[in-house]
C-alpha cells in the first residue's frame, strides 16, 4: 500500500493562516463610502409583561444587590425573586433599569429611541382585618355551655335549637370565655345546630334509634384486615382520633384532622383497613366515618409511667392496642416536636402527638406537667406517641374545658357550624361582610376532609352559591381551613365582586411603566407619547377623535337643544364623526381646522368672527378643552408620581384646506385623570 505524506514548510502554514485571518471585508476598505460596521438601529417600542424568571434575575442582578445592600433592602429585594413581584422598598422604578441593561434583558437589541411598557406585579398588602382574622382564636361550645343555654344540667342537647337558637346566646358565651379581649381580635366558633326541637322526659338520655352497639374487635384485630368498628371517640389530634368499642382501643389515621369536628363521646362507625405503621396498629387514613349520636364516655384508670416502666414498652409486642397512661415530666420542645422528659437518665420518652394549638399554649419549654392520653405508638425507638387529653400542671388542671366528658340529656339530629365573631372593644357580633366554612360546606365541595388544598378554585363558587344577590365592588372576607405541607390552618381570603364574578385580592396589583433607551442605557421614563396618524380608518385617530366629537355633543349641543348626533344642527356635523367646536374628525383622522366649513356647519356659533379669529379659537378649544376632556375619558387610570412631572405627549395632524401638517401638543397629568394643558407646536414660531 503506498503512503502519500504532503509536506508543508511551517512559514507556508504561517502565511496562510495570517490570508485567512483577514476580515472579509478588509480588501472594500479602499471603496469610498464603504462602512465594514455599520450601525445596526432597532428602534421599537413594545409591551411586555414580566415572567418569573424576570424577577428572579432582577434579584440576582449584581448592581441591584449592591444598590439594595447599601439601601439596606437585601432581603425585600431576594423577596421580589421569590414572590415574583416588587414591593414597597424594592420598586421597579429604581430596580428594573439595571436587569434592562443586562444580558438578561428580552430586548437587548433594541437601540436609543426605544420604548418598553412593562407590566409587573407590585406587593401593596391586604386589609388589616384579613391578618388578623387568620389569627383568630378558635373555640367550641362545651357541653357546659348547653346546659347554661338551656338552663338544666339534665334537661338539655348539646346543640342549639329553633327555641335556643346560636345568635341569642353565642355572643355572651364568646365574651365569658375571652374576657380579656382587646378592639380587633377574632373568634372562630365551632358549635352544634338543630332544626328540631328536643322532647325532653325522664331525665335520661333519650335512646337512639336504632341502637348503638358498641363492636368487639379492636382487641384482637390483626394488621392488613378489612373492618367495621362501632366505637366512641375517646381523643383527638391534629392528625386523626382515638376510638374505643368493647375490646380495646386504636388510633384512626385522618392524615389531617380538626380536634374539635367531633365531642369525646361522639358515636362513631368506622369502616377501613387496619394497618401497622412502623409496628403500630392502627386504622389507615381513607376510612370511612359516619357520626351516629353521643354517649357517656368514662375513661379508665390510666396506666402511670415511671422512667423504668415506660423504657420497659420500647420492649413490647408489635400492634397492640392504644394504652390510656399518664406520665409526668419535663417539657422539650425542639421545632414542632413536644416531648416529655420523665428522666435525664431514662431512653424513653413521652411525646405529644400532633399537638393542637392551645395544647401548644400550655407546654412551656422547660415545665414540669402531668399529661394524659392514649399511647399509641413509638416512633425512633424511643418516642412514646401520646394523644394528650389533659395536661395538669401541679395540682390543677388546665385541660381546655371543651376535653370534658358529659352527659347529653337528650339527642336530637344536628350538623356542626362554624361562626366567626368580631370584638369591637364592647361588643362581640358577627361581621357582616364574613363567611366562614363548615362541615356542610367542605362536602358540597366534594372535599372528604374539612379543609381545602386549593381554596381559591371553589371559594369564587361558594359565594356565587350563598350571595347571589351581590352588587358590584361589593367585597367579603372567606376564613377557611387549608391543608398545606402536613398542615391545617385557617385562611382569610379577600373577594371583590366585578358584576359578574368574584375576584381574588390577593394583595397584589398589577402596574404599568415605560422605560426607555437613551445613551446607551434604559431609563425610567413615565410619560406617555401617542402617535394619532392622519387619514380615514386608522383605528386609534378613530378612536381619540370620536371621544372628541361625542364630547362636544353631550356638552356642547345637548345644551343647545339638540338630541341627536346626526342632526348636524350645531357644532357635529349630519355624520356624527365630526365637529367644528374645535374641528376634531374621526372621520379623516385629523384636526380640520378650515373656517370656512366652520362658519358654514354653525353660523351663529361663530358670530361675527375672523376666519383668523376662528381658527385660532378652535386651536385653543382643542388643545385646552376638547382634548384634554377625551384623555380623561380614554386614560382614566393616569396619576400623577411623586416627584415626577408625568407628561403626554400626542403626535396629531391638523389639515387648513390646503396642507396637512403633523404637530405634538403636550399634557401634564396633574390629578387623577386630569391633564393639563403644557403646549402645542402649533404654536411655535415659524422657521
Amino acid at each position: 500500500m503506498m503512503n502519500n505524506k504532503i509536506n508543508i514548510p511551517i512559514a507556508a502554514l504561517a502565511a496562510m493562516a495570517a490570508l485567512t485571518g483577514c476580515d472579509d471585508n478588509a480588501w472594500n476598505d479602499r471603496l469610498d463610502g464603504f462602512d465594514s460596521n455599520p450601525a445596526i438601529e432597532q428602534k421599537e417600542s413594545a409591551d411586555y409583561t414580566l415572567v418569573a424568571a424576570d424577577y428572579k434575575n432582577i434579584a440576582s442582578d449584581a448592581t441591584n444587590k449592591a444598590m439594595a445592600e447599601e439601601a439596606g433592602a437585601a432581603a425585600e429585594l431576594a423577596a421580589v425573586g421569590s414572590k415574583a413581584c416588587f414591593n414597597d422598598k424594592v420598586t421597579a422604578r429604581e430596580y428594573i433599569p439595571a436587569w434592562l441593561n443586562s444580558a438578561k434583558n428580552p430586548y437587548l437589541t433594541l437601540s436609543d429611541g426605544s420604548a418598553l411598557r412593562l407590566t409587573y406585579k407590585v406587593e401593596t398588602g391586604l386589609p388589616e382585618c384579613v391578618y388578623a382574622a387568620a389569627a383568630a382564636h378558635l373555640f367550641t361550645v362545651t357541653d357546659d355551655d348547653y346546659m347554661q343555654v338551656w338552663g338544666s344540667n339534665e334537661d338539655y342537647v348539646d346543640a342549639f335549637a329553633p327555641s335556643h337558637p346560636a345568635s341569642k346566646f353565642l355572643a355572651p358565651i364568646v365574651a365569658d370565655y375571652y374576657d380579656d379581649a382587646e378592639a380587633g381580635e377574632y373568634v372562630i366558633v365551632t358549635y352544634n345546630e338543630s332544626a328540631q326541637e328536643p322532647v325532653f322526659g325522664g331525665g335520661g338520655q333519650v335512646t337512639p334509634t336504632p341502637p348503638f352497639e358498641l363492636s368487639n374487635v379492636i382487641g384482637t384485630l390483626k394488621a392488613d384486615e378489612n373492618v367495621t368498628i362501632n366505637g366512641v371517640l375517646s381523643g383527638a389530634c391534629g392528625s386523626g382520633f382515638t376510638l374505643t368499642d368493647a375490646s380495646g382501643t386504636i388510633f384512626v389515621y385522618m392524615g389531617s384532622f380538626d380536634p374539635a369536628t367531633y365531642p369525646v363521646g361522639t358515636q362513631l362507625t368506622v369502616t377501613g383497613t387496619s394497618t401497622s405503621f412502623k409496628g403500630n396498629l392502627q386504622i389507615a387514613s381513607g376510612a370511612d366515618v359516619e357520626a351516629v349520636g353521643t354517649q357517656d364516655f368514662t375513661y379508665p384508670a390510666p396506666v402511670v409511667y415511671t422512667p423504668a416502666t415506660l423504657d420497659a414498652e420500647l420492649e413490647r409486642p408489635s400492634d397492640v392496642p392504644a394504652v390510656y397512661c399518664q406520665m409526668t415530666g419535663k417539657v422539650a420542645v425542639s421545632g414542632n416536636n413536644i416531648n416529655i422528659v420523665l428522666s435525664d437518665d431514662a431512653t424513653a420518652k413521652g411525646s405529644v402527638y400532633y399537638a393542637t394549638e392551645a395544647q401548644k399554649a400550655l407546654l412551656t419549654d422547660g415545665e414540669t406537667v402531668t399529661v394524659t392520653g392514649w399511647f399509641i405508638s413509638i416512633s425512633g425507638g424511643k418516642y412514646c406517641n401520646v394523644v394528650v387529653n389533659t395536661i395538669e400542671k401541679g395540682s390543677a388542671s388546665v385541660a381546655s374545658r371543651r376535653a370534658r366528658t358529659v352527659r347529653a340529656a337528650a339527642s336530637v339530629p344536628s350538623q356542626t357550624v362554624n361562626a366567626v365573631y368580631y370584638y369591637d372593644g364592647s361588643t362581640w357580633s358577627v361581621p357582616s361582610d364574613f363567611d366562614v366554612l363548615s362541615p356542610a360546606d367542605y362536602r358540597a365541595m366534594g372535599q372528604k376532609y374539612d379543609n381545602l388544598t386549593a381554596p381559591l378554585e371553589y371559594l369564587p363558587a361558594y359565594l356565587r352559591v350563598n350571595h347571589p344577590y351581590a352588587q358590584a365592588d361589593e367585597t367579603r372576607y372567606v376564613l377557611c381551613k387549608v391543608y398545606a405541607s402536613g398542615e391545617t390552618s385557617y385562611a382569610c381570603y379577600s373577594f371583590t365582586f366585578n358584576g359578574s364574578e368574584w375576584v381574588n385580592n390577593n394583595g397584589v396589583t398589577e402596574e404599568t411603566s415605560q422605560f426607555v433607551r437613551t445613551g446607551g442605557k434604559w431609563i425610567y421614563d413615565p410619560n406617555v407619547t401617542i402617535t394619532l396618524p392622519a387619514g380615514k380608518g386608522q383605528e386609534l385617530s378613530t378612536l381619540y377623535f370620536q371621544t372628541c366629537v361625542d364630547w362636544v355633543y353631550e356638552n356642547k349641543c345637548v345644551p343647545l337643544g339638540d338630541t341627536s348626533i346626526t342632526s348636524g344642527k350645531f357644532w357635529v356635523t349630519s355624520y356624527g364623526n365630526n365637529e367644528y367646536y374645535s374641528g376634531t374628525s374621526a372621520y379623516q383622522g385629523n384636526v380640520d381646522l378650515r373656517p370656512g366649513s366652520a362658519r358654514s356647519q354653525y353660523t351663529e356659533g361663530w358670530g361675527d368672527l375672523t376666519n383668523e379669529q376662528i381658527v385660532e379659537t378652535m386651536k385653543h378649544r382643542f388643545t385646552h378643552e376638547v382634548f384634554p376632556a377625551a384623555l380623561s375619558k380614554l386614560h382614566p387610570d393616569a396619576t400623577p408620581i411623586d416627584g415626577l412631572d408625568l407628561l403626554y405627549f400626542i403626535n396629531f395632524s391638523a389639515y387648513n384646506g390646503s396642507a396637512t401638517t403633523q404637530y405634538t401638543v403636550t399634557y401634564k397629568v396633574v390629578a387623577p385623570a386630569t391633564f393639563e394643558f403644557v403646549s402645542c407646536t402649533w404654536d411655535e414660531p415659524a422657521e
